[in-house]
């Protein structure tokens, strides 16, 4: 193979490369600040309220906002909590919902995507609710 032909090839795949990583971190910033307007208006306000409806059922629940994240955590055992954030790392910026929850002396942790390939713009608080409530079975039933 031509010499020319391979320094062509790893010159564009290099420029493919760079242009990718100027259009994910464009799209990463954008989601961030739709994502901040998101964790304000719908996300807090409806963690506050499941941790209300929790209480009242005997299930004493806090809510934490660590930076860029809501934390429903259980006062009981505090390593058990739902928390809501941004996920940048794969193609497309997405918002799940991170799930830990010990069982004797396992952790379980998942990430539960609030509502896969959608937008944060395209998410509602229906979406997030229905992640939640499912998530919370694990926690209720000990």
């Amino acid at each position: 193979m031509e010499t020319a032909d391979v320094r062509r090839r790893v010159k564009e795949t290099i420029d493919s490369a760079r242009r990718q990583a100027a259009d994910r971190r464009t799209r990463n910033s954008q989601a961030a600040l739709e994502y901040d307007r998101f964790l304000t208006s719908i996300v807090v306000p409806l963690c506050h309220q499941v941790a209300g409806a929790l209480r009242a059922e005997g299930f004493p629940f806090l809510v934490n906002t660590p930076a860029g994240a809501v934390r429903l955590a259980s006062e009981r055992w505090p390593q058990d909590f739902i928390e809501i954030r941004l996920d940048t790392s794969g193609a497309r910026p997405q918002v799940v919902a991170r799930v830990e929850r010990t069982i004797g002396r396992d952790l379980i942790a998942e990430d539960r995507p609030i509502k896969p390939s959608a937008l944060v713009e395209h998410l509602s608080d229906q979406d997030v609710l229905d992640v939640v409530a499912e998530a919370l079975s694990a926690f209720v039933e000990k």
